[in-house]
């Protein structure tokens, strides 16, 4: 949500108003257009489940004869011509599990890559989460939410989370389980259709995603005590009760959010009430716990001190037992709270709202929460809510910078973890509604190549393994290999190692400007393009077979290359390096 300062009003002016503005850039960005794939693949869900069969289409069918190929890892699974715009495939029947799919024709023996799209098999979306998210919940027609979803199905977003969509912090559904408001207002006094929140929720079930509804642990407006909320419930500055902690907000919103207890009893069991109602009018599948970091020295009505962070099991588990089946998960702003508590609760994944971000050695601030939380919750995937561009996106109209945001998505996927970052629009704030910047072309078809990478090499990113520092040497000088973290100017490994592979992620910091994973200003600069790379890497036994993949070449899709081995080391010529690219070593 908001971090520890408040939105200032100007700027949330801005924001909110920004969709009756019709200046360029518009403010959904995330649209097929100029500069979009040509020949674009699609599948009718974000995810499947074991034996569920594979729906794909075509937006055009291209000329010439064209093969279609389905991958696991480099492994060739089947291969068929081509013959319509859409078909069927069933994966094989192993849970979680990525494939590949893609087209490709030879054009003087040489093969070329047309399109690809990822597949991903999985019985439970925790395993591999792909957080988004939607904003806006304005009257919308059927073709228009589907817009919306399809994009992010494009994009094979698994949770999507539904901010700023409730009535009321402490009184969530607007109305009553029994007589629920068909329009309400939400904090910044905007329109919510019921229809367009259930709307999108069944376009999401249609796609294989989960839809939970976000809403704080501790948030009550001014009129609380009009819905049941006591004054002994809430927490204080002061050992009298005299000043309650609040986080401000000034017009047009609708109040100040004021801070309640979750170490209370009665507090818990009033908000299970209060999502049992949710529950009952909407097919949420879970719920988006929200905080907002550390708020310093805390009291309770009787003036004892509170430890705010060691209340959220508590709370957790009180929400986990009054309704099993739901999902939640928990955003540790700063990671407040994770470490022994919230990575320990029944969430169904990690969910950090990343706000350290210095000029010197940011992308280390990424690498180190998700190996934080790898740590800490034996194994629970992370997403990031990490906010790019952040100052350009607070300035007003404009574009994200392509290299800021994908030098970003490189690191957070090299290092296991995913990015809250898609929705209506891209993400700038933590205010979700704010669409002040666009993706120019480049970036849309980036983006859906990257999210095609994480989820079909899924068993390489985010299946088990343990990192490793890989000893990599350039023996051409095109590039000066260091391992993780960055260095500018420089080419940064990180590996991975399994029972029967290794994994070197090779990432491009030639170029860059700063070392600040978000950009804030947009001035980051596109890395130098390293081709035919003669490179030597250290393995630990002997080598049968060496592949790499790229998702800023050939769309992903997987290549086997010639190598030679002495002893321990063997030679390789890596293809291509503009971002990122992922070699991978397979023994014997």
């Amino acid at each position: 949500m908001k971090k520890l300062a408040y939105i200032a009003l100007a700027m949330t002016l801005s924001f909110s108003l920004g969709s009756c503005i019709d200046d360029e850039p518009s403010n959904n960005p995330i649209t097929y257009g100029d500069g979009y794939i040509t020949v674009l693949l699609s599948t009718d869900k974000a995810a499947y489940k074991p034996g569920e069969s594979v729906q794909l289409s075509l937006n055009n069918l291209p000329e010439g004869q064209v093969t279609i190929r389905y991958k696991h890892l480099n492994e060739v699974l089947s291969e068929a011509p081509l013959t319509g715009k859409s078909w069927s495939w069933t994966p094989p029947a192993n849970d979680f599990k990525g494939y590949m799919v893609d087209l490709y024709t030879v054009d003087s023996g040489e093969e070329v890559v047309l399109s690809s799209i990822a597949i991903d098999v999985s019985s439970d979306p925790a395993r591999f989460p792909r957080n988004g998210f939607l904003s806006e919940y304005g009257k919308m027609s059927e073709k228009e939410i589907d817009k919306v979803m399809d994009n992010l199905n494009r994009h094979h977003i698994n949770y999507v989370q539904y901010q700023d969509w409730h009535y009321k912090h402490h009184k969530p559904l607007a109305g009553s389980a029994s007589s629920p408001m068909e329009v309400w207002k939400d904090i910044i006094n905007r329109d919510c259709y019921r229809s367009t929140v259930q709307g999108y929720i069944d376009a999401g079930h249609k796609r294989g995603m989960k839809s939970l509804f976000y809403n704080l642990a501790y948030g009550a407006l001014n009129d609380a005590a009009d819905d049941g909320v006591k004054e002994n419930w809430y927490l204080f500055k002061d050992k009298n009760h005299g000043n309650k902690d609040y986080h401000p907000l000034g017009s047009p919103f609708k109040s100040n959010i004021y801070l309640t207890n979750p170490a209370l009893q009665e507090w818990r069991d009033y908000m299970v009430q209060q999502n049992n109602d949710v529950y009952e009018v909407f097919d949420f599948d879970g719920y988006q716990i929200d905080q907002l970091g550390d708020r310093g020295t805390l009291y309770n009505y009787d003036g004892n001190a509170v430890n705010l962070a060691s209340t959220f099991p508590a709370f957790i588990k009180a929400m986990k037992e009054a309704q099993p089946e739901k999902s939640l998960v928990m955003n540790a702003v700063s990671q407040y709270g994770q470490k022994d508590l919230i990575a320990n609760s029944p969430v169904d994944f990690l969910y950090t709202e990343v706000w350290d971000k210095p000029t010197s050695n940011g992308f280390s601030i990424l690498s180190g929460v998700i190996t934080d939380n790898d740590k800490w919750s034996n194994g629970k995937k992370t997403v990031l809510a990490a906010y790019m561009n952040y100052k350009l996106g607070g300035e007003g109209r404009g574009y994200f910078n392509t290299p800021g945001v994908l030098m970003a998505n490189a690191a957070i996927h090299a290092w296991g973890g995913a990015h809250l970052e898609l929705g209506e629009h891209m993400l700038t704030t933590e205010y979700f509604p704010n669409s002040n910047l666009s993706m120019k072309g480049e970036l849309k078809k980036a983006m859906v190549t990257y999210y095609d990478f994480i989820t079909g090499y899924e068993n390489l990113l985010r299946d088990g393994g343990e990192f490793y520092g890989a000893t990599v040497s350039s023996t051409d000088g095109k590039m000066t290999v260091n391992q993780w973290p960055p260095v500018r100017n420089q080419i940064a490994t990180v590996g991975k190692r399994f029972d029967n592979r290794d994994v070197i992620h090779f990432l491009n910091y030639t170029n860059a400007v700063h070392l600040d994973w978000c950009d804030s200003n947009g001035t980051q600069a596109v890395p130098s393009l390293i081709e035919s790379a003669q490179t030597k890497i250290a393995v630990k036994g002997t080598a049968k077979s060496v592949w790499v993949a790229s998702p800023d070449a050939s769309f992903g899709v997987s290549r086997k290359l010639d190598f030679t081995q002495e002893g321990n080391e063997i030679k390789v010529t890596l293809p291509s390096l503009s971002y990122w690219t992922m070699l991978v070593v397979e023994y014997e």
